[in-house]
């Protein structure tokens, strides 16, 4: 098909199938989701045991934002932005934005600020980790956090908030 292999096209990268494909509204509409979330770099028919831990999750995530509305789903993630460019961190969060307005329940367990800062709600555990922690600091809009004194979170996320 347009001079190109069965090989030629498991060889593509996402970005390049997402032009290649753009007539082909299925195929077309699975490959912008996988661009979506920050996997324009991968070969169409790479394997899954070489994907990373970080980019089988956002496929996943993809394959999710893929489904239609109402499913109302909650969803766990353990530190998704671990090993994650700044530019697949702005995608990922836009990717979560998308699930929680299909009325999906998004919790996300992170001490990354960029995402912290783009929650809705919070808890903050602490006041440290492990033995020193495990109280619940705070719970309640991200914003409200501020004023929590014993909270590295609030300390932390006052550069970022105001």
């Amino acid at each position: 098909y347009k001079g190109m292999t069965i090989f030629d096209v498991l060889n593509m990268t996402i970005e390049d199938g997402v032009s290649f494909f753009k007539n082909y509204p299925k195929i077309y509409k699975k490959l912008q989701l996988l661009s979506d979330v920050g996997l324009v770099y991968l070969k169409i028919g790479q394997r899954s045991p070489t994907l990373s831990g970080g980019e089988a999750q956002r496929i996943k995530l993809a394959s999710e934002l893929g489904k239609r509305e109402g499913n109302n789903t909650l969803y766990i993630l353990d530190e998704p932005t671990t090993g994650l460019h700044f530019d697949d961190i702005k995608k990922l969060l836009v990717t979560l934005k998308r699930l929680v307005e299909k009325g999906n329940t998004v919790v996300v367990i992170e001490h990354n600020m960029d995402v912290i800062k783009n929650c809705s709600y919070l808890v903050d555990l602490g006041p440290e980790g492990g033995a020193g922690g495990g109280n619940i600091l705070f719970q309640g809009p991200t914003q409200d956090i501020l004023s929590v004194k014993e909270s590295y979170t609030a300390k932390y996320l006052k550069k970022y908030l105001i």
